[in-house]
């Protein structure tokens, strides 16, 4: 642990792993994108869940399936998922706390949209705290954990990786980052999905709560 305190680059996904993933914020961009699959391509909901599911798992994001398979416009779909209303999630003054005390750079690494990153850290009340955010139209649409947006990642905010951490709430988007040189952090999430390989080498830390491991970098790095 004490190896963290010299990371220079802080590198945070941001759906369940800013907010925890209890909070169900990401239910609400979930039940958008299954709702513009139904009007989209005029199908029932259960029939565009089951769309939704497939272009996920078999692209990394439902996304990336729409736009291979069925053209669709990804600034369309994103200005629609993204519109959430998430004024009941609570402020989160313990993170921004920690994320204060780290003096080193900040960056968010996500395959929402900047709508979305901004809408999330404004209503968690962690906007401005960030040195830079990373979209999904940053990589081109091409989502984690294809290597090419963790390459433009790196190229766009001139990171070194060794001396960078992702923390991640789905364990197998760590394995190009460690690859690279990162250390990893896997936040735990039971959903099989995000938890399938993370008995792997390649996820150096495991935690089930940010704040407190961002607080007991804070307080290892003061001692």
């Amino acid at each position: 642990m004490k190896e963290l305190t010299k990371i220079k680059y802080w590198i945070f996904d941001l759906d369940n792993t800013l907010y925890s993933g209890q909070t169900k914020v990401f239910s609400e961009v979930d039940k958008k994108m299954s709702s513009f699959i139904s009007k989209k391509f005029n199908v029932d909901i259960a029939e565009a869940k089951k769309i939704q599911k497939e272009y996920f798992y078999e692209y990394g994001t439902t996304l990336s399936g729409l736009m291979k398979k069925k053209d669709v416009n990804p600034n369309e779909f994103l200005e629609f998922v993204h519109d959430i209303d998430i004024s009941w999630l609570p402020k989160d003054n313990f993170l921004k706390e920690e994320l204060i005390k780290i003096k080193d750079k900040k960056y968010i690494f996500s395959n929402g949209s900047h709508a979305h990153i901004e809408n999330v850290t404004n209503q968690l009340g962690i906007n401005g705290l960030f040195d830079g955010a990373f979209d999904i139209t940053d990589a081109d649409f091409v989502p984690k954990p294809h290597l090419d947006p963790y390459k433009k990642l790196i190229d766009k905010f001139n990171l070194d990786p060794k001396k960078s951490i992702l923390i991640e709430d789905i364990a197998h988007n760590l394995k190009q980052a460690k690859n690279l040189g990162m250390k990893t952090c896997w936040l735990e999430n039971d959903e099989a999905f995000a938890k399938k390989d993370a008995d792997k080498p390649y996820i150096d830390y495991k935690i089930n709560n940010l704040p407190s491991f961002l607080q007991e970098i804070n307080i290892l790095r003061d001692s």
